[in-house]
């Protein structure tokens, strides 16, 4: 537990340090002044931490999942070519207050790679700025399902604050 807690909160500096970057680079090319003041989305995805559910104080892992207490903001991307949305957390002790990460994987990364091609990834990904090359041909958004089913089966899960367009997209 402690090496686990190391990581996460190495990877929540990590976070900081980018979205402090982020700004920075974007205030050199965005000539009006704006405001970054406004709460932070700032989620772990993949992890865990002690918790307490029905009575009992236990270990909660989640794997593709969020944390969704009552009130708590999350993100929930979609693919790299579908929108992505902003949550409050409902605290649905049903599901240990947590609501999925994301659309899930409909196929293997390997089966994309075999079944897609960089020419499907740039019809697929067309108007988002994104890597279109053969390292990322595993992130085709046909790999994935439906964030919009996936956001109606966690509907008593989370609420929708914010629906964003992808326009940008960063894959390793």
């Amino acid at each position: 537990m402690e090496a686990v807690g190391w990581a996460q909160k190495f990877a929540r500096i990590n976070r900081e340090v980018m979205m402090h970057n982020l700004i920075h680079a974007l205030r050199g090319v965005i000539k009006k002044p704006f405001e970054t003041h406004v709460e932070a989305v700032n989620c772990h995805h993949n992890y865990v931490q002690r918790e307490r559910h029905f009575g009992k104080d236990v270990l909660i892992t989640r794997k593709g999942a969020v944390s969704a207490q009552e009130g708590e903001l999350g993100i929930i991307p979609g693919s790299m070519g579908a929108r992505s949305f902003i949550v409050r957390g409902k605290g649905n002790p049903e599901s240990f207050n947590s609501c999925s990460h994301g659309a899930g994987r409909v196929m293997s990364r390997t089966e994309a790679k075999r079944r897609f091609t960089v020419a499907d990834q740039e019809r697929a990904t067309r108007g988002v700025e994104c890597r279109k090359d053969e390292g990322v041909i595993d992130e085709i958004p046909m790999a994935y399902k439906d964030i919009d089913a996936v956001m109606h089966a966690q509907r008593e899960l989370v609420e929708v604050v914010h629906t964003l367009k992808q326009v940008v997209c960063v894959k390793g």
